[in-house]
């Protein structure tokens, strides 16, 4: 293959893998402003304190380097201002690389939301995809003189368009919810069952006998043995869902909630809540009353801060806590309803799309 067939290799698959990374992002904006205030946090405790003032534009820092993503991704492709394109991929890279490898050596982030909740990547892998990236950035930017230099006017539209139906993307997004659910509580999901490992776990004991090191799969009686580490040998099995617990002053209130029909209202930050639609989610409330359902708050807030809002909101509804982590991986919204029937998930809505609670009896239907 010669030169310029490489080059258009390279353009294809970085371009490819910026598309497929930006378009995953653009489906869940929230996600990754998420992703972005848990990075300000470290830097501003380990870096430098400024970067704290960064958290409140996350979402909006978020939108712009996810809809970047994938317009530079498509004018790689299509050799729109590829010089200049070129650069702005290698600053990008480079910026990611620093992300990926400060949460890999320091253990800080301990997922980079590259490619949001769709695929998982250890710290290390991130940093080794962004290496993998950086070479092939960089061998571009090094023959970037024998790119193309002109650029077809329908590139130039088309890359325009793109940033359009991105951003555009981004914000129905924002404004409902993701249009795809990667999370581990999504609409189909039975939780309870996702708590539990899915087969029977297997460990390897890994032994030291004098100077020799053997393993055992089961853990051994034999004498003069000196333990050194349990490997586990299915991590396929482990459970999905390992963080999920909600509780109140009378103790833990998971199975609770994973009894019968539950109509669930949730918010990750009391202060920070939206209110455009509590009049909304009121009548939701009261038209629930004596309805076979159990209507429940939830949010990531002390028992005496959750029953003082549902006194005034004079919801009279079980108020329950729970990890913001855990709501801000449930519900991409606040607040927002999380309807489940037996612990499995039935449906989820953003408080802009509140429903009537006849179309909420339905699905227990």
């Amino acid at each position: 293959m010669n030169k310029q067939g490489v080059l258009w290799l390279l353009r294809i698959l970085v371009g490819g893998l910026f598309i497929f990374s930006g378009l995953i992002k653009v489906n869940d904006p929230v996600g990754t402003a998420i992703k972005l205030e848990e990075y300000f946090d470290v830097f501003s405790n380990d870096i430098a304190g400024f970067f704290y003032y960064f958290k409140p534009l996350a979402l909006y820092i978020g939108v712009v380097l996810v809809v970047a993503e994938v317009v530079l991704g498509v004018m790689l492709i299509l050799g729109v201002k590829l010089k200049q394109t070129v650069w702005a991929l290698g600053l990008m890279i480079l910026f990611f690389t620093f992300l990926t490898f400060y949460s890999a050596y320091f253990n800080k982030v301990t997922d980079c939301g590259c490619f949001g909740d769709a695929i998982k990547l250890t710290p290390w892998e991130s940093f080794y995809k962004d290496i993998i990236l950086l070479v092939m950035i960089s061998f571009l930017f090094y023959f970037r003189e024998d790119l193309p230099e002109n650029t077809p006017r329908w590139a130039s539209v088309t890359a325009v368009l793109t940033m359009i139906l991105s951003f555009g993307l981004a914000y129905y997004a924002i404004q409902n919810l993701p249009f795809i659910d990667f999370r581990a509580y999504k609409v189909g999901v039975n939780i309870p069952v996702n708590m539990q490992p899915s087969s029977p776990l297997l460990y390897t004991y890994v032994m030291k006998r004098g100077e020799e090191i053997v393993n055992f799969d089961q853990y051994p009686s034999e004498e003069g043995l000196e333990f050194v580490e349990m490997v586990l040998k299915n991590p396929e099995a482990l459970p999905k869902i390992s963080d999920f617990a909600t509780w109140n002053t009378e103790g833990d209130q998971t199975e609770f909630l994973f009894a019968g029909n539950k109509v669930i209202i949730l918010s990750s930050n009391l202060s920070k809540m939206s209110t455009a639609n509590l009049d909304k989610l009121s009548n939701l409330v009261k038209s629930l009353e004596g309805a076979p359902v159990d209507v429940v708050f939830m949010a990531a807030a002390t028992q005496e801060e959750i029953d003082a809002f549902l006194n005034q909101q004079n919801w009279s509804i079980v108020g329950l806590q729970a990890d913001a982590t855990v709501v801000k991986t449930i519900m991409r919204s606040n607040p927002g309803v999380w309807i489940l029937k037996d612990g499995v998930v039935l449906d989820k809505f953003h408080h802009n799309n509140t429903p009537e609670a006849t179309d909420v009896l339905d699905l227990f239907l």
